[in-house]
């Protein structure tokens, strides 16, 4: 139970709503007994057994005491305005005790639905911010579908299957204890014998309850499977559709589907179980102290009045529907239980990123970063061995090598997208991980291969995460990534959406606005991951423009597929196998006569 009391921990929070609800719970319970006790003086009004009483008795809190009360007030009336009086006034009485009880009721899921939506939206919002926390090798190994399954259905889960029944976690204990309290002091031997049948009842529910939080967990694994099929499709359209692969994807999904419609089933088949057999153990244990307690009632020397008993059963009756609701609600906690743990496992991740409680912030960048002695390794492969390079500001530094050297893991390590293994990166002589990560980050501005964009406005787009940006500084940012013109012949300009992940922009346009995002944060460090790549030649020649802009007069690292766009840097690293197989500028690596030479004259002729 140890998830289940972290679960419930986010009510914390909103522990003034609980103690609220509690407090109407309890209101809603004193009414409902008032309630019963105005029964054994009804039943013996209409029996016609009233004996009158004319020594008003001592009001205390307890059944006996409640009732002789009760007495007193009727006979009192019968006395002085007769009988049909008297049972208008109890029906009257009934009535505004009814209305007062169902008040309470309304109040206490009132303040409980605030808790429960509360809570929820605290585990979504710490969950997302994980997410965003975590380092991008925690994503490295796990599907997107199952990570937005986490965050949305799971959570989802939690909150219909756990928060849905916290009124009922709070509510029906103190409703059954007080019940018992009330039943005790009315008959101490039926209740005795109510207390020894109930365990029973309880232990034969539990036992099925224990295989649903596994099923569950199942379950939910596999509608994440869906979700990541689903998002994959989606995102590959283009792919299925090209290599006739629409029967092989819908092949695959109505397997999936298939798959988690069978667990599904079964889940519903256990938990659908609950209810039948707890009506069904509810009339055995019914019938059973209708049966003892007709023998006390029927028997020599009786201990209980006929009146007294049926009161007795219909409060009985009373603890009957939560203690069947307890029953349902406990099948449902085992299967949110089972999301609670995929949820867990996010939130349980390690950072790896960690930010020293003491970092130190940097706004400026005023010498030279420097790798020093950098060893990377990824699932016990080293990517990168003893790297060392010192990039003074100002300076254009190229990456380039066959595919899988390390170029790409090399420019992740600068912002803290990873860690080093072994060596340090240093910014003005001081350790990566001595500075803050968001100011390390604030120093940067990258344009990577893929441009990553939002389904959003141009404008929001290029002002991605800053905050009160004018319009004037984004369209200048605009204008010197070459963006400009084609932004403005768009139908809304600025303010046009460009669709998801900028669909409605062709792949120029795309990393243009990029450009233009990075140059809006006015960077001191710029990193370009082969940003003209994937361009045609009209597009790689307006971005290559676009580029000269904006590096000037900024330190630059550039990772280059195409060799004639970085002719221009100050020095360029060749990496082969995660080591500097070479250096120098673009003269000095031709005259060596080695792998870089040999790349260039392979694309010359291409």
């Amino acid at each position: 139970m140890k998830k289940y009391g972290r679960v419930i921990s986010y009510i914390k929070p909103y522990l003034g709503y609980v103690g609220l609800n509690v407090f109407f719970n309890l209101f809603t319970i004193i009414f409902s007994l008032f309630t019963f006790a105005l029964l054994a003086p009804f039943l013996s009004l209409l029996f016609g057994k009233t004996e009158l009483v004319q020594v008003k008795p001592e009001f205390s809190m307890s059944s006996d005491a409640l009732i002789d009360y009760m007495n007193y007030i009727l006979s009192d009336i019968i006395q002085t305005q007769g009988h049909k009086q008297a049972l208008l006034t109890i029906c009257f009485v009934l009535l505004g005790t009814f209305f007062m009880r169902n008040l309470g009721r309304f109040m206490s899921l009132f303040f409980m639905a605030k808790v429960r939506v509360s809570a929820v939206r605290d585990m979504r919002d710490q969950v997302f911010k994980k997410i965003l926390i975590l380092p991008l090798s925690f994503f490295d190994t796990r599907k997107k579908g199952d990570i937005m399954a986490r965050v949305t259905t799971d959570v989802q889960e939690v909150e219909y299957s756990i928060m849905n029944y916290l009124d009922m976690l709070i509510r029906d204990p103190i409703t059954i204890i007080a019940y018992f309290i009330f039943l005790l002091s009315m008959s101490p031997q039926l209740t005795l014998f109510v207390i020894i049948v109930l365990p029973v009842t309880g232990y034969l529910i539990g036992r099925i309850g224990r295989t649903l939080r596994r099923q569950s967990k199942v379950g939910q694994t596999r509608l994440a499977g869906m979700l990541s099929t689903i998002e994959e499709s989606i995102g590959g359209l283009r792919i299925i559709k090209a290599f006739n692969a629409i029967n092989f994807m819908d092949r695959k999904f109505i397997d999936q589907n298939k798959a988690y419609a069978k667990v599904t089933l079964s889940i519903y088949r256990r938990r659908d179980l609950s209810s039948p057999m707890s009506e069904f153990l509810s009339s055995c244990v019914i019938i059973l102290v209708l049966w003892f307690g007709g023998g006390l009632v029927i028997g020599e020397n009786s201990p209980i009045s006929g009146e007294i008993f049926i009161t007795y059963m219909l409060v009985f009756s009373q603890i009957i529907p939560p203690a069947k609701t307890f029953a349902t609600g406990y099948y449902s906690v085992q299967k949110g239980l089972a999301s609670a743990d995929r949820i867990f496992d996010i939130l349980d991740a390690d950072e790896v990123i960690d930010e020293k409680p003491d970092a130190v912030k940097i706004k400026e960048f005023s010498k030279d970063i420097e790798y020093k002695d950098v060893t990377f390794r990824y699932e016990e492969e080293d990517v990168l061995t003893d790297i060392n390079i010192k990039i003074e500001k100002g300076k254009i530094i190229a990456l380039v090598g066959q595919s899988g050297g390390g170029k790409s893991t090399m420019v992740d390590l600068l912002p803290r997208f990873y860690d080093t293994v072994k060596g340090e990166i240093l910014i003005d002589g001081v350790n990566l991980k001595d500075y803050r990560i968001d100011d390390i980050r604030g120093l940067m501005g990258i344009v990577t291969q893929e441009s990553i964009l939002f389904n959003d406005t141009v404008f929001n787009n290029i002002a991605f995460g800053m905050h009160d940006v004018s319009e004037e500084d984004v369209v200048e940012a605009a204008k010197i990534a070459n963006a400009h013109e084609f932004i403005s012949k768009m139908p809304e300009g600025y303010q046009t959406n460009i669709g998801d992940r900028g669909t409605k922009l062709s792949g120029g346009q795309r990393q243009r606005l990029s450009i233009a995002r990075a140059i809006l944060r006015n960077p001191p460090i710029l990193i370009m991951d082969e940003a003209t790549s994937a361009l045609d030649t009209e597009s790689e020649r307006l971005v290559q423009e676009a580029l000269a802009n904006v590096m000037s007069n900024r330190t630059s690292i550039v990772i280059a597929h195409r060799l004639s766009t970085i002719k221009f840097a100050d020095e360029i690293i060749v990496l082969q196998k995660g080591k500097i197989a070479e250096r120098g500028n673009h003269d000095e690596l031709i005259r060596q006569d080695g792998i870089y030479k040999k790349l260039h004259e392979l694309q010359t002729f291409a």
